[in-house]
């Protein structure tokens, strides 16, 4: 995270936890001729776009007045996508009991990727619901063996 972004994420995350929204991630760039400030939100139950929307109303005439980001730049709010990654704690809590995706860096009992539900979760490890053909199966995986963790749309 460059400073420019951080320093906005400082200023924004407790706004938007007053707002019962989760900041999860701020990307500061420039495309083309134009600067971009893309702030990713997320909720319980899912964000939306008036959600969006909203936020960026509330946001906007903020960053004016802190003057973090200097010249001109477009302000996009949204959410951070279906399958993102999962960061922290709060993540895995937003996930719970949804679609979840882990990769592990060496097999476990002969696989190495799990799609499935997040059943249970603590500091140490992540618990999965999955099928493997017809059959259910369930895997807990120690959180220091997990390569990639997302989360992930099911059919």
């Amino acid at each position: 995270m460059n400073a420019i972004e951080q320093k906005v994420f400082t200023h924004v995350e407790p706004i938007a936890k007053d707002n019962d929204l989760k900041l999860v991630e701020v990307n500061y760039v420039k495309e083309g001729p134009d600067f971009f400030l893309r702030i990713f939100l997320d909720k319980k139950g899912g964000i939306t776009l008036d959600d969006c929307a909203a936020f960026a109303e509330i946001i906007s005439a903020e960053l004016d007045e802190w003057d973090i980001v200097e010249g001109a730049y477009y302000l996009d709010v949204s959410s951070p996508g279906a399958e993102r990654p999962i960061k922290d704690e709060e993540d895995l809590e937003l996930t719970l009991n949804k679609g979840i995706y882990v990769k592990a860096y060496k097999q476990i009992d002969g696989e190495k990727e799990w799609t499935g539900i997040l059943t249970a979760y603590d500091e140490n490890s992540v618990t999965i619901d999955y099928k493997v053909k017809t059959r259910k199966k369930t895997i807990t995986v120690e959180r220091e063996k997990i390569a990639t963790i997302r989360k992930a749309v099911l059919f």
